[in-house]
């Protein structure tokens, strides 16, 4: 075959895209999972039982070889990470997939943990028959949102969705341990354009008679997602694995309000909400309870938005931290210690517009000092999502405050005492107490050597200033509060 020059240029080029390409898109499960290996040090400390990491850049891959397989299991776990499998209802390869990396898991002694999000879906499939009278709510962009009300046909086909395959887990003896959802985008949702679709159609209208109150109508729509979510999902987990956690994102205790967006979300024309300098948090309501979850399940992401909301700081990581810290506290000051709390984590910005100027970064020293405050309000666990490429490095960050954490472990899942978010950049102070003694850390953001003091248990609890370092401190032997 004679290759003109022509022909040779057109090769040329086809290769550059490709790689490109190939670029664009990071790395694959596996070039990220032998990279972490490579690079993120083992646990100095023991886990024994406390929650490992997940990470959702690390699901979908395990070596063909079943003791490559077990090596690459063990490997992780020895650096406090654990793999999810994907479920994939229909898929026959993917099953199999999924149920030889569960099968592994369980042989090995590790957690087995799996990602049920596809069996969630979807609720608004594009039918007609889950339109609004008679339109489409186009205000998500990737998805045609219908109407709340025009849904229960649909329960039965999500929950054979699941059937599909928990009975396979069940018959091949597989338990499965940790069950998670990131089921966002679909059924009713009370952001962007959703109000007002509503109130032009006359099945929503019919069903929410105030409905131009936003109260009652988030509370009908929500309603209605914590019983698709407990029908559909928990009930049916529970009936063959029902000593599993069971979580979706985002979805967890809280004290009514919430303070991020995630990056389909706007704030509903005329609806609520609490102004903090530029920031709108939103009234939220109580879905955990009705929805039936057995584990907590917030986000606590640096979205792009939330830097710009704070222009009265100085401090580029307060702007980050502040708003992280309200949103692990939030949950972790409302959910009960016998609820299991895993945190979704993200450093690098989160969804920064492709057209929009840069924000400042959060430094890897604030980061992480949030990670360990989230422990010390009440997180039990983490998880995380980011881009491939930024995998090894956030997972190394997120391991390093583990490990530190795993040297206290016995204060895990104690009771967290403090909550105070300092609306400056001052000084933050969290902790755990178990009996007499209190695990605590202090951050300052500014020059602040002072001790400083809270009451904790009825004392005047004194906490010196020990950058990078957490203290154990005995509350008895401090004075009683005047």
């Amino acid at each position: 075959m004679k290759l003109t020059v022509l022909t040779i240029a057109v090769m040329v080029a086809a290769i550059a895209l490709l790689q490109t390409a190939a670029q664009a898109a990071g790395p694959t499960p596996e070039e990220t999972i032998r990279d972490l290996i490579a690079r993120v040090p083992l646990l100095t400390h023991p886990r024994e039982g406390a929650i490992p990491i997940r990470a959702s850049r690390l699901e979908g891959w395990l070596p063909e070889d079943d003791e490559e397989a077990r090596e690459v299991l063990l490997a992780l776990d020895a650096r406090g990470l654990a793999l999810c499998s994907r479920v994939t209802p229909g898929n026959e390869e993917r099953m199999a997939e999924a149920m030889r990396m569960s099968r592994l898991q369980q042989e090995l002694g590790l957690e087995v943990g799996v990602h049920a999000s596809r069996a969630m879906y979807s609720f608004f499939n594009g039918d007609e028959s889950t339109a609004h009278l008679a339109f489409f709510d186009d205000s998500f962009s990737s998805r045609k949102m219908g109407c709340p009300f025009r849904l229960e046909h649909r329960k039965d086909e999500i929950k054979e969705q699941f059937r599909s395959f928990l009975e396979p887990y069940r018959d091949a003896g597989i338990e499965i341990d940790f069950l998670y959802l990131d089921w966002e985008i679909d059924g009713p949702i009370e952001w962007n354009g959703a109000w007002e679709h509503s109130k032009r159609c006359t099945v929503c209208r019919e069903h929410i008679p105030d409905i131009d109150d936003f109260g009652a109508f988030q509370a009908a729509l929500r309603e209605i997602r914590s019983a698709l979510q407990r029908e559909c999902c928990v009930e049916v987990v529970q009936e063959y694995f029902p000593q599993a956690l069971i979580g979706n994102y985002s979805v967890n205790p809280h004290g009514g309000t919430r303070y991020w967006y995630d990056y389909y979300e706007k704030l509903s024309e005329g609806a609520p909400y609490i102004a903090d300098q530029l920031a709108k948090y939103r009234p939220w309501y109580h879905e955990f309870e009705p929805s039936g979850y057995t584990f907590a399940n917030p986000v606590a992401y640096t979205w792009y938005a939330t830097w710009s909301w704070y222009p009265a700081w100085e401090s580029d990581d307060y702007r980050w931290f502040y708003n992280l810290l309200k949103v692990g506290t939030n949950a972790g000051e409302h959910t009960p210690q016998e609820v299991p709390l895993v945190t979704w984590v993200h450093w690098n910005t989160t969804a920064p517009p492709a057209d929009a100027p840069p924000v400042p970064q959060m430094s890897e020293w604030a980061y992480q000092e949030m990670l360990w405050h989230l422990y010390l309000r009440g997180t039990d666990g983490l998880m995380m999502w980011c881009r491939g490429e930024e995998t090894t490095k956030e997972v190394s960050l997120m391991v390093e405050v583990l490990d530190g954490m795993l040297g206290y472990r016995e204060f895990l899942g104690s009771q967290p005492v403090l909550f105070h978010v300092p609306d400056w950049p001052g000084t933050v102070v969290s902790g755990l107490r178990l009996g007499d003694r209190l695990l605590v850390r202090r951050t300052d953001f500014g020059d602040n050597p002072a001790p400083v003091t809270r009451r904790i248990a009825g004392r005047e609890v004194t906490i010196p200033a020990t950058p990078g370092q957490c203290q154990v401190i005995d509350v008895s032997a401090c004075p009683l509060a005047r």
